[in-house]
Formats: C-alpha cells, sequence, structure tokens
C-alpha cells in the first residue's frame, strides 16, 4: 500500500481526470477501504481542494469549482502543452497578457524535468503559426532569465548583437519587457558598466551564478520606457474600434489578436494594441463590416488615407475600365 502522501496524490490525480467517482471504485483505485478513503478526501479538503460528496446508491465524489486555485497535477502530455501554449500566449502580442503568461511559464518550466523541457523547446521551435511573426524564445532562456530577475541573482550568458561578433556578458538582471513582438532584458552590464537592453532571441546559455545583488536604481521611468530609448523599439498603440458585426463574426477574423466585447447581438467594441495602426486596419478590412474609430484620432486619420488610397486605385466612371468598352 502506497504512503499517505503518495496516495493522496493519486486521489487527487483520478479526481481530476473524472467527473465523478463511487466510493467504491475510487477505494477500489487506490488499494483502500472505503474509511481509509473519506479521511484521504478530509485531507484533501484541509488543502484546499474542494472535494464534493454525494450519499447513497448514486453517491460518490467529485472535484468541484472552489474559490481559490489550488494546485494541479499534470501527466507529461498536459504538462508540455501547456508550457507550450503558455509561451506561445507570452509572445502573443495581447495586451496585459505577457507578465501573467512569463509568470505561468516560469513555474511550470522550473518543475519540468530536462526531457520535458527539451520536447517543449522543440516544438515550439519547429512549430509555425501564421498569426505569429516575432522571432522565438525558447522557453528555457524566458524562463531562466525572468528567475534570475526575480531572485536578484547575477545571469551569464552569450549574446550576439546586430552585425557583431558574440560575446560573453556578466549582468545584474533587472526586468524582463515585451515590446513590439519582442522579448528584451533590461539588466546593468558588469562588463561594461552601464546600464543594457539585451534581446533574448540573441541570447544564449543563461545561467545563474549564484551570486546576489542589491537592485541599483535604473535610469528611466521605468523597464519598457528604459528599452523603448535603448532599442528604438515604437510605442505601441491601442486601437478602439465599434464594430457593425456580431462579435463572434469578429473573432473568427482576429482571434486572440484583439479584445472584443459584444455591445449587443449586431454590434461588439474591437480592442486591438499593435506597434503600427496597419495591422488593426487590415485586420478591420477582412472583417467586412461597418466600423466606428472610437481612439486615438490618430487612427481614424490613418483609415482615411487608406480609404483615399484605395479610392485612387478605382478607375473614374466613364473610363471605360472594367466594363468592356475602350478607354477613351
Amino acid at each position: 500500500m502506497a504512503n499517505t502522501s503518495s496516495r493522496t496524490l493519486r486521489l487527487l490525480s483520478l479526481l481530476q481526470t473524472h467527473r465523478h467517482w463511487s466510493g467504491l471504485e475510487l477505494a477500489g483505485r487506490l488499494g483502500v477501504s472505503e474509511r481509509t478513503l473519506r479521511r484521504d478526501v478530509a485531507r484533501l479538503r484541509e488543502l484546499g481542494y474542494p472535494v464534493g460528496a454525494v450519499r447513497g446508491t448514486d453517491g460518490g465524489y467529485q472535484l468541484a469549482p472552489g474559490a481559490v486555485l489550488p494546485p494541479l497535477l499534470l501527466d507529461d502530455e498536459e504538462a508540455v502543452a501547456l508550457a507550450v501554449g503558455v509561451g506561445d500566449a507570452a509572445q502573443s502580442g495581447i495586451a496585459g497578457m505577457e507578465e501573467a503568461s512569463l509568470r505561468a511559464l516560469t513555474k511550470v518550466v522550473q518543475v519540468l524535468p530536462p526531457r520535458l523541457r527539451a520536447r517543449v523547446d522543440t516544438l515550439r521551435a519547429m512549430t509555425l503559426s501564421a498569426a505569429v511573426s516575432a522571432p522565438i524564445v525558447a522557453a528555457g532562456v524566458l524562463t531562466a532569465v525572468a528567475q534570475a530577475c526575480r531572485d536578484e541573482e547575477r545571469l551569464r550568458f552569450g549574446y550576439t548583437a546586430r552585425g557583431c561578433a558574440p560575446t560573453e556578458r556578466e549582468v545584474e538582471p533587472h526586468r524582463v519587457v515585451a515590446l513590439g513582438g519582442r522579448w528584451y532584458l533590461v539588466a546593468y552590464d558588469l562588463g561594461r558598466l552601464d546600464w543594457r537592453s539585451f534581446r533574448l532571441d540573441r541570447l544564449t546559455g543563461p545561467t545563474a551564478t549564484g551570486t546576489r545583488f542589491r537592485p541599483r536604481l535604473l535610469p528611466a521611468e521605468d523597464a519598457v520606457a528604459f528599452v523603448q530609448a535603448t532599442s528604438g523599439a515604437p510605442a505601441p498603440y491601442t486601437v478602439e474600434v465599434l464594430v457593425h458585426a456580431p462579435s463572434s463574426r469578429v473573432r473568427q477574423v482576429v482571434g486572440r489578436w484583439g479584445v472584443i466585447e459584444p455591445v449587443d447581438q449586431d454590434s461588439c467594441r474591437l480592442t486591438m494594441t499593435s506597434a503600427s495602426f496597419d495591422w488593426p486596419a487590415q485586420a478591420l478590412g477582412n472583417v467586412g463590416a461597418e466600423f466606428e474609430v472610437l481612439g486615438p484620432p490618430e487612427f481614424a486619420s490613418h483609415v482615411q488615407e487608406w480609404g483615399a488610397r484605395f479610392i485612387r486605385a478605382t478607375p473614374r466612371t466613364g473610363s471605360g475600365l472594367g466594363t468592356g468598352e475602350p478607354a477613351p
């Protein structure tokens, strides 16, 4: 018979993979009596897992939604799928999603065995998405850098700047920043004795040194402002539009690249964040519905310029083009 701790974990795993279990079936799976099963269920409840119980011939146990999110148990395939999915979400460009996704990815990858980490990196490197054009950063690189920032621990890595030979760097990492479809590390470079921003897709072999440091004062308002100033990355625009089409139709076109809020059955509010106005304009054109620009005014002007450009490209009435008649 398994010890109490491993049996409790086994019970939790069973409850997570099946909607409803009879007490007799669960006890049989665990190789214990129903009395012991009841004690194990009580132990899970003490740990914060809301296990519901129903008495009677059709009674049994099931894991119910709770007020807080307790730890989850994942098998190998589920853990790899979760890490890949969260890694893609971290680079999705969705406003407000990057930081939360990076925290989740760090937690998942931190406990993955090396063989599963390798599978995650391989899947992300070999799987292409039509929606993601930014350089893919290996999950191990992303999480190693994020952990060093969190733990205030010096970091060593190889770095290849554009047009330069590879170099070895040792830094005091400050923050990881997602901007313009790319990931950056803001850090104090101990070799250059100055602050730097590093693109993570150009960074290799990040290794924590075990040496802790006292955080320095960043010479900028925040890490995002520092990256914008040092990398030349444009500040992202947030576009808000009222689209006269059902939210389901807009979601089919825009997908995860926008936040869609239904207004009524025939219209919705669409919010998109992008480094330029071109992509939101193209997405709205693909929707094929009337829309009203709510902001910013610069986007309204951009759409007007696009419209004028298309009108100029349209043959004038009477030119004969497109009618089968010769032009004068």
